[in-house]
């Protein structure tokens, strides 16, 4: 078994051992390639428009990362044209039918991305063309394999005309349609392989010798050859799939968390949140549910102080079912003189009286870590998009108290577990700000902290989010607040986006860690802004355009009624921006 997946850099390990296991394969079955080809693949990869075409790479792998094969895809966008560069399989594992699902995928993703027709070469497969016999089977054989998709070679063109007196087995041009049917007209194509050989060849063919061969194309539109080896019924033309496993987002749903239910009056964060959430995103394509592995706590005392860690375990594990204690005594903290009653030391960890400790608490809130960190580790593993869905959420608590509906800090819990693949941004979209990613990481500069959120004058948690809070020590510029008067609508916010988004880009994370809070919508009951769901859907669009591996943890978002339509409505801009980057 195997999975294909796009390498967009060689920011995470994962990626960087896919690319040396590709070069490898190419040095393998490419003896011919030009050595910049292998050792730039990181380059194009680095700088998408290098040879003014956009590099995309497919690795087929297995779970334990061995690369199966890869192919090497070019695009230019402007055009809606793609050049395939490069695709194989190691050379142990030809007749396992990795090829085929590789250019398969290729043809989905070009199909998605508003390709019109996809061109790549093929040694030509007529005798007089090729006096090699071995290598004259080879060629009819790749392009049978081809024709079977669809894609023929063109007719009446000196694309294969030699470079220099004596060259023998010159390539020829071949197009994939992707099964639209549509003519190929002659601009379209002249257009085409003006760019192929003007920027992939650049090296290599004169200005005289482009002109030649781009005037060649003389048919409008241009001429296939007939189907040679496969009967045109026969030809496989499928519609393009949904998106394949491996480009959906990774969901982590936290399904126990319906045992933390707090009924009591105006207790807006409820169990129904993520069923309402699930009953939207079950309606599309985008995710790929998996399931998260039970954990020791030591990541969770990693960001939070242990006294805190075991305070919660111990009182929440000790309490009966049914029985609550509610924080409503705050003494000074003084860490030598602890009290012993268990409601007074409920305050000296808490920073309101709404955020109560029962038996369900302790083990809902350990289940939400479980899964920040199961889709952390997908993204440590090469997935490009994952979302834990999870309550309790967790962004108001600190290294050592919590409170706003939080207990431990699921975004913070993650983001120290990717800080090891190198440095993470977070970005904290709930209204309220993110104190408690604030306050974690305050000090460090390997993690980038930005809140946008209702200016705490009037908003929860009132004591932080101010604008002059940048840091502390190595930390200080690593944190941003953009706190936001009480009535903003979606230009407004997407200004201050804006500005998040910039400040993440010129931190280069290798990672981004989304606190994704949904009370920012219109109709919020904690909330005053009036975002609506095409707001929040731009708004994710955004985000995803930033090209980076993005986790996205659930925090707030009450109103149910448009709960899930607007969750929806975010994961679909993300997972669009991302595809587009």
């Amino acid at each position: 078994m195997f999975r294909i997946r796009r390498i967009h850099d060689d920011a995470l390990p994962v990626n960087r051992e896919a690319i040396r296991q590709v070069k490898a394969i190419l040095r393998e079955q490419f003896a011919e390639a030009p050595k910049r080809d292998i050792d730039g693949l990181i380059q194009k990869l680095r700088d998408p428009m290098a040879q003014r075409f956009r590099a995309l790479l497919y690795v087929a792998e297995r779970r334990d990362g061995q690369v199966q094969g890869f192919a090497l895809v070019l695009l230019e966008p402007q055009l809606r044209m793609a050049f395939l560069d490069y695709i194989a399989s190691s050379a142990r594992l030809s007749s396992r039918g990795i090829g085929g699902a590789l250019y398969q995928r290729v043809r989905d993703e070009a199909a998605e991305l508003g390709v019109r027709a996809l061109f790549f070469e093929c040694l030509p497969d007529e005798p007089g063309a090729c006096r090699n016999p071995a290598l004259l089977a080879g060629n009819r054989a790749r392009l049978r394999f081809y024709e079977a998709y669809g894609a023929r070679p063109v007719l009446n063109n000196e694309y294969d005309a030699p470079l220099d007196e004596g060259s023998d087995c010159m390539p020829i041009l071949v197009i994939d349609d992707l099964g639209s049917g549509r003519p190929l007209r002659r601009r379209f194509v002249q257009a085409a392989v003006r760019a192929i050989l003007e920027r992939k060849y650049a090296h290599l063919c004169p200005p005289a010798y482009v002109e030649k061969v781009v005037g060649s194309f003389g048919d409008d539109p241009v001429l296939l050859r007939e189907p040679r080896y496969v009967k045109a019924e026969k030809v496989a033309v499928p519609p393009p799939p949904p998106p394949v496993s491996s480009e959906r987002i990774a969901l982590f749903v936290n399904d126990k968390h319906d045992i933390h239910h707090i009924s009591d009056r105006g207790y807006v964060e409820a169990p129904v949140r993520v069923a309402r959430i699930m009953a939207e995103l079950d309606k599309t394509t985008l995710f790929e549910r998996q399931a998260a592995r039970t954990r020791s706590l030591e990541p969770v005392r990693q960001v939070h102080a242990r006294d805190l860690v075991a305070y919660m375990r111990r009182i929440c594990l000790g309490l009966p079912p049914g029985k609550s204690v509610y924080p409503y005594v705050f003494p000074i903290r003084n860490p030598d003189r602890p009290p012993s009653d268990l409601a007074v030391t409920a305050g000296y960890f808490c920073i309101d009286t709404f955020t109560p400790l029962n038996r369900n608490a302790f083990l809902a809130a350990r289940g939400a870590v479980e899964c920040a960190l199961a889709g952390a580790e997908a993204i440590a593993k090469g997935r490009r998009l994952a979302y834990a869905l999870v309550r309790p959420p967790g962004h108001h608590a600190e290294y050592r108290v919590f409170g706003g509906f939080c207990y431990f800090n699921n975004a913070a819990i993650a983001a120290h577990d990717l800080a090891r693949l190198g440095p993470v941004a977070i970005l904290d979209l709930d209204y309220h700000h993110g104190n408690g990613q604030q306050e974690i990481f305050y000090a460090r500069s390997d993690v980038l902290t930005v809140s946008i959120h209702g200016n705490p004058r009037f908003a929860y948690p009132y004591f932080s989010g101010f604008a002059d809070e940048q840091g502390e020590g190595a930390g200080l510029g690593y944190n941003l607040n953009l706190p936001l008067p009480e009535k903003v609508d979606g230009p407004r916010y997407r200004e201050a986006l804006g500005q998040a988004l910039r400040r993440v880009r010129s931190f280069q994370p290798a990672v981004l860690v989304v606190a994704l809070g949904l009370d920012t919508a219109t109709g919020d009951p904690t909330g005053t802004w009036s975002l609506t769901a095409d707001d929040l859907q731009e708004n994710g669009r955004r985000v995803g355009a930033l090209g980076l591996p993005t986790l996205v943890v659930q925090e707030g978002g009450y109103r149910t009624r448009t709960l899930g339509r607007n969750a929806r409505a975010f994961f679909e801009g993300l997972h669009k921006g991302a595809r587009t980057t």
